[in-house]
């Protein structure tokens, strides 16, 4: 779990760097057509799969990190974010997990509100889903963190985007969980 908590930690680096690398661009750009078209990702030989909007490209060469069970994809802005990791598997409970993610993110976060932290499935597999509103760099964001098992590992999706409107995160967030395929 130390190891999911630093490449989140990673994860969260990295976007508030590429955002404020980026702060100076063009706002919204455009938001509608091209956020219906989607892009097919493949991990673990099949086992794991999952759909993501076709602004988001694989950054995992970027993040300065020469971890392989990492997968960072990520807009040009860096505030649309999925950080996939794949760790050591554990014998706790996902929900033992979630809740510890969340005591370890109101430690860094006192502001944090949590939104969800709930039991979901993917074909039949159990998952655990946090929701919350976070800070980082200053501007408040959008997380979905979903911690499951897969193929013998510990699997951790953490989707970031932007808090502006809370709903349209929301919905953009469950479209990609949404999208997860886990045989």
């Amino acid at each position: 779990m130390r190891n999911v908590a630093k490449y989140l930690g990673i994860g969260m680096l990295v976007l508030g760097l590429a955002g404020c690398d980026n702060s100076d661009s063009k706002g919204s750009g455009n938001t509608s057509g091209a956020a219906q078209a989607t892009q097919n990702v493949t991990l673990l030989d099949g086992k794991l799969a999952f759909s993501l909007p076709a602004d988001m490209a694989d950054q995992s060469g970027k993040v300065g990190t020469q971890a392989n069970n990492m997968h960072v994809y990520a807009d040009e802005s860096g505030r649309k974010a999925v950080i996939v990791i794949l760790g050591d598997n554990t014998t706790e409970g996902l929900d033992v997990l979630a809740q510890r993610l969340e005591d370890q993110q109101r430690a860094r976060d006192p502001d944090l509100q949590v939104i969800t932290n709930k039991a979901i499935t993917a074909n039949g597999q159990p998952l655990q889903q946090l929701d919350s509103i976070i800070s980082s760099g200053g501007k408040q964001a959008y997380s979905s963190v979903v911690i499951g098992k897969v193929a013998e590992h510990l699997l951790t999706m953490q989707i970031t985007l932007p808090a502006d409107n809370q709903q349209t995160a929301q919905s953009a967030a469950e479209t990609i969980i949404n999208t997860v395929n886990i045989k």
